[in-house]
């Protein structure tokens, strides 16, 4: 008989971790969780659920005691408006995180060690037009990375690359391209560009007032990825005998005014956008997919319309509930 493998997923409490607990546990794992907090939206999957907070080592040595593999989503982080004007808490929180949680599974004995770092890791030079060129993974460096999250998203990745340099540690490293989806921050300041579009116009939708708000001209560009192709590529990427970092997200890029007209058509309504002064982040992002499909031999599948449908079902039942409260 095979031999369970033993994972711990940290953030555990959040949007990917909650999601990856359970995708993992469809897989045979047995799941260990860790989270400064339990998931807000619904009940864990996970065998064995911890409430620590990470930034303390002794924390981070009993949540890797007697583990495989380590998934590591724990982060300080939020939406645009969250991210720049946080920096000091994100670098400090998140360089404590990361370092105690790495060093940790290497005392453990941790066999494989799977980093979740960021497209903002990228050159703010990279990213001033709204038609940008893919972002490669050899474009990091010159590096000049977008706010204190994309820099301690780097160092890091530098840090994973060194653990199995010098300890042989086996480690991945993943940069998410903008996931969404269900049973994620809706409201509150944390929520990424899609959850907060949902949530506005569900309440367009609900209060008869069509018009909703935006940062910015709403011609800066992205690419989003749905939380399902998220969860499939990185258990492909753990799986596999990739050591360097490697983009997972779409490479369909959108305006987010072209975005919010999606949402808008999903709900039945059409609306008038109010742009307004706000944090825009960079003026243009898209993911260069082609390691991915030639490391993994796969690629995220799900389209854009389809996962929109999905994550605006959900949110617009959270609004209505809301405001029945």
């Amino acid at each position: 008989m095979a031999v369970q493998t033993r994972v711990l997923v940290t953030g555990a409490g959040g949007f990917i971790g909650h999601h990856l607990v359970s995708f993992l546990k469809k897989k045979g794992c047995w799941v260990r969780g860790v989270d400064i907090k339990e998931p807000e939206f619904c009940k864990t999957d996970a065998d064995d659920f911890i409430v620590l907070d990470l930034r303390w080592r002794e924390n981070c040595v009993r949540a890797t005691h007697d583990i495989d593999e380590v998934y590591a989503l724990a982060a300080d982080m939020g939406g645009m408006g969250f991210i720049q004007s946080n920096n000091a808490r994100i670098l400090h929180n998140n360089s404590l995180i990361n370092i105690n949680t790495l060093d940790s599974a290497r005392q453990n004995g941790v066999k494989r060690y799977f980093y979740t770092s960021s497209a903002c890791i990228y050159p703010l030079y990279l990213q001033k037009e709204t038609n940008v060129t893919p972002l490669k993974e050899d474009d990091a460096y010159p590096a000049l990375p977008e706010d204190a999250y994309g820099w301690e998203k780097l160092v890091t990745e530098r840090l994973c690359m060194h653990y199995t340099q010098d300890y042989g540690m086996q480690t991945r490293v993943v940069r998410f391209h903008n996931i969404f989806g269900p049973q994620g921050t809706w409201t509150g300041g944390r929520e990424k560009a899609p959850a907060a579009l949902c949530r506005k116009i569900a309440n367009a939708k609900l209060s008869g007032n069509r018009e909703i708000e935006m940062w910015g001209d709403g011609e800066q560009t992205r690419s989003f990825c749905y939380i399902d192709d998220c969860l499939e590529g990185i258990f492909r990427l753990m799986r596999s005998d990739h050591h360097e970092p490697l983009n997972l997200g779409q490479d369909r890029m959108v305006t987010i005014n072209e975005l919010a007209y999606m949402i808008a058509k999903i709900a039945g309504i059409e609306i008038t956008i109010k742009h307004i002064d706000g944090p825009q982040g960079v003026r243009g992002r898209n993911s260069d997919n082609t390691k991915l499909r030639q490391v993994l031999g796969w690629e995220p599948s799900i389209s854009l319309e389809d996962g929109l449908a999905k994550t605006y079902a959900w949110i617009e039942e959270q609004v209505k509930v809301s405001s029945e409260k």
